[in-house]
């Protein structure tokens, strides 16, 4: 009976959730189509929006840990579900994303997407598609902000171990900045599919920035320990049980 009414809820929440998409897209249309900073707001909006719903519709509170970035820093995040978009670029100034091109024609998404200076990647073509990354990234430098990238190139359930891609090593080093790496136990509350969404506290944690000029090997072990000791941590926390592991609740 309990998990029917969690599931009603989640269903009311996913649909208000996108007529709040629709709304807020129409609403700051006018500011966005002339100015970056307009579709700015209207991201931020949402991502606010998106927060104060979950917290009194679905029990599901959010939380983000460790110093934001608020420079111009690669940001290199574990990805579990849609909440940890709405959770990183709700807390960084300026954030634009590394994403798969087929969003470029998602309704309202694609086309502000597009307009805070998101690049999109054609990830059926793996070197094809990181010389276009690296072009685009650079003549999208003019637009200050936060670039975010997910590692795995994908979202990953949690307890599931997946591939770091080198997508995040060459930006690492043609951008010659520092990156932040960032974990998260989002997918524990906030699965990749379905409606059901569980009660409790989501966290993204933005770790200990790695300097710029480590060495392209040295980076990327250095990343994925970092990232998945964090998130593994933060699975732990919300009662997750990873293989291998005799605490949690599973």
């Amino acid at each position: 009976m309990m998990y029917a009414f969690q599931w009603l809820r989640s269903l009311i929440f996913i649909v208000l959730m996108y007529v709040m998409m629709l709304v807020l897209g129409i609403v700051f249309f006018p500011w966005a189509v002339f100015s970056r900073r307009g579709a700015l707001a209207a991201c931020k909006a949402y991502c606010k929006w998106v927060r104060w719903s979950a917290r009194w519709m679905v029990g599901l509170r959010t939380e983000v840990r460790g110093t934001v970035p608020t420079d111009e820093v690669l940001i290199a995040a574990k990805h579990q579900s849609f909440l940890d978009i709405i959770l990183i670029f709700g807390a960084v100034p300026a954030g634009k994303f590394i994403m798969k091109r087929e969003l470029m024609y998602a309704p309202i998404i694609g086309q502000y997407a597009l307009r805070i200076g998101c690049v999109p990647v054609n990830r059926g073509k793996r070197s094809a598609a990181i010389r276009k990354m690296v072009s685009d990234v650079a003549r999208g430098a003019q637009e200050p902000g936060q670039l975010i990238i997910y590692s795995q190139g994908t979202r990953i359930a949690p307890g599931v171990k997946a591939p770091y891609k080198v997508g995040s090593s060459v930006l690492y080093q043609e951008l010659g900045q520092d990156c932040v790496p960032a974990a998260t136990n989002v997918g524990v509350f906030w699965p990749r599919r379905g409606i059901y969404r569980k009660p409790g506290l989501a966290v993204v944690e933005f770790l200990p920035r790695i300097p710029a000029g480590e060495r392209k090997d040295t980076f990327m072990a250095r990343l994925e320990r970092e990232v998945e000791t964090a998130s593994d941590a933060l699975l732990r926390e919300a009662g997750f049980q990873l293989e291998g592991s005799n605490d949690g609740m599973g």
